[in-house]
């Protein structure tokens, strides 16, 4: 009898182990991050990270400092340093969350349909640009933007240097 209660107990061990066992990472543990610097006269500014995931697609996570309110701010990548003026539309990201500050999207290819993959996305010459608004006088205002790839090489990205996007 004590043997027996030795293997259930053993075994419901054994079983509360393997639930406990984290869940496989989908992804590879490479992952660069940026800093996003206010450009306008909101104080807002954050990080946005880029994770390579196992199918060498990319996480991208946006973190804002500063936001507040039941709003959804539209987060683009442009191609080109951020001072560029009229820059083109890479990828348009999911908004970020007012209340949170946060965004995250998964991306697999670019506005174009292009595919990109993590190691092209960080080689590019690219900035990020959270605006305040996706249409009208308000999406001409950058609360916060950077820099990203090879772009965020040049040094140039500070909130003097940003410019308004291209409108479509």
């Amino acid at each position: 009898m004590k043997k027996l209660v030795a293997i259930v107990f053993g075994l419901s061990v054994l079983a509360s182990c393997q639930e406990n066992q984290p869940a496989l990472s989908e992804f590879t543990g490479n992952e660069i991050s940026y800093s996003l610097q206010p450009g306008s006269v909101y104080p807002i500014s954050g990080l946005v990270t880029f994770k390579e995931r196992k199918d060498g697609s990319t996480t991208i996570v946006v973190n804002l400092d500063g936001t507040e309110g039941n709003v959804q701010l539209p987060v683009h990548l442009h191609l080109g340093n951020i001072s560029a003026a009229d820059a083109d539309v890479a990828a348009l990201l999911n908004p970020v969350n007012g209340t949170t500050g946060k965004s995250e999207t998964r991306l697999i290819k670019l506005a174009n349909e292009e595919p990109i993959a993590y190691a092209d996305l960080i080689a590019l010459e690219a900035c990020i640009k959270i605006h305040l608004a996706e249409t009208g006088p308000d999406r001409d205002i950058i609360l916060a933007g950077g820099n990203i790839g090879t772009a965020a090489l040049s040094g140039d990205g500070g909130r003097m240097s940003i410019s308004v996007c291209k409108s479509e």
